[in-house]
């Protein structure tokens, strides 16, 4: 009974305890969630765990065959003598223990183990390619929910523009200077940005709950919203030149291409090395009643006469070597084809951004407030309010998309390079 009374008393304690752990905050900034992720995520963890097996699997791969121990009973029925039959070394006619060792043949254990090097060379820069594309992936998440709030906050702003235009419409209409459709138009654009709105606070819900994914979907963390993108790099940093070196020297799959045609390189190596034989070594004791009588030395090799067999395993290494060529040339047209594509869009949405920041969007602005004081006048129609209310949320969404479209050019940039710029 007391037994069962602190079983309980120490899972209430737990609880409370468990409860008690304050909510942590992360986000705000892109480099907060990397952070976490880099610690956390239980993807990227599985991988660095293969990198370090891999790692551990290079000294084995070099190492001596364990030795083997073989014993002989010899005339155990005692046959030409007055004793019974037995099976205990010092009671039958003679023992023979042979020990045993095998010794590959020259340079084999270090090719082995090359090629064990090889492997763990490939699986560290596959984490490495995993870590970047989840980082990428973060940056994306994080630049789009950055969008959709931008865009919420401006949808917000265009539906009380447009109440502002409705309660005009509306007192016109009441002084007799306008007609009703003018107000119900107005009333119309107001339903349909609040539907538009509707449906961007949605976007940014599956924004956020996607970023809750890509951090491991963390318990007692609380996301917060995106404060502000990250600051672009000057245009100095992103000479294509310059980025093409980069990319050839860290881009991660590339490196995970070349260990492989390393190992490659080495396992062929080995399989020409199959050609000599592999050599075996042992001494034999013999045991008469209760002494040694004799000893023997041992010599063994394996002779290889199946050639067809090991020029086939030949064939096949060398196939193997061309294809880890070929794909990392595929990888490599790949990635620098991305990066050119990367470059030419970011330096279109920059121009963008420019051309929208410094002149659409303020001439949509002066356009919208000269339409509504004419339109107040009665010396605009409403035709032309309208029109410039959507030249003004053109010029907005225009402007979004263009500093978003920035960011993921940059982070499409920053995962072929396999390093933040």
């Amino acid at each position: 009974m007391l037994r069962a009374f602190v079983l309980c008393a120490v899972a209430l304690l737990a609880t409370v305890v468990t409860a008690a752990e304050p909510e942590r905050v992360i986000g705000g900034r892109v480099e907060s969630l990397l952070e976490f992720a880099r610690d956390r995520h239980p993807e990227f963890a599985a991988l660095r765990a293969e990198a370090a097996a891999a790692e551990a699997r290079i000294e084995p791969a070099g190492a001596l065959p364990d030795p083997t121990l073989r014993t002989e009973l010899r005339n155990v029925t005692n046959a030409g003598s007055d004793a019974s039959g037995n099976v205990l070394p010092a009671r039958v006619g003679s023992t023979r223990y042979v020990l045993e060792q095998p010794l590959p043949w020259f340079g084999k254990r270090d090719l082995r183990r090359d090629v064990a090097g090889a492997g763990a060379e490939e699986a560290g820069a596959k984490a490495r390619a995993g870590w970047t594309e989840l980082a990428t992936r973060i940056k994306l998440t994080y630049a789009q929910h950055h969008v959709h709030l931008t865009s919420i906050r401006y949808a917000r702003e265009n539906i009380d523009l447009m109440r502002r235009v409705a309660e005009i419409a509306r007192a016109r209409y009441a002084a007799g200077l306008g007609g009703q459709q003018d107000a119900l138009r107005a009333q119309a654009e107001v339903t349909a940005m609040q539907t538009d709105l509707a449906m961007l606070e949605g976007e940014s819900t599956q924004a956020s709950a996607r970023m809750r994914a890509l951090l491991g979907r963390p318990e007692n963390v609380k996301l917060r919203p995106p404060e502000q993108l990250r600051p672009l790099p000057p245009a100095s940093v992103l000479d294509p030149a310059a980025l093409e070196a980069r990319l050839r020297a860290g881009n991660p799959q590339l490196a995970a291409d070349a260990a492989r045609i390393a190992g490659a390189e080495k396992g062929r190596e080995l399989v020409e090395r199959n050609r000599y034989p592999d050599v075996s070594l042992g001494v034999a004791p013999i045991q008469t009643r209760n002494r040694v009588s004799e000893w023997e030395l041992m010599f063994q090799i394996n002779i290889p006469l199946q050639q067809e067999s090991r020029r086939a395993q030949e064939r096949e290494a060398e196939l193997n070597l061309e294809a880890a060529r070929l794909r990392r040339q595929g990888t490599l047209n790949q990635a620098l084809s991305d990066l050119s594509e990367a470059l030419a869009g970011l330096e279109v949405a920059r121009r963008l951004e420019e051309l929208v920041g410094t002149a659409q969007l303020p001439q949509a602005e002066l356009n919208l407030n000269a339409a509504l004081a004419g339109y107040e006048t009665g010396r605009t129609d409403f035709a032309a309010v309208l029109d410039a209310h959507r030249q003004l949320r053109k010029a907005r969404l225009d402007l979004v998309r263009a500093r978003g479209d920035q960011q993921v050019r940059m982070a499409e940039i920053e995962r072929v390079l396999g390093e933040d710029l």
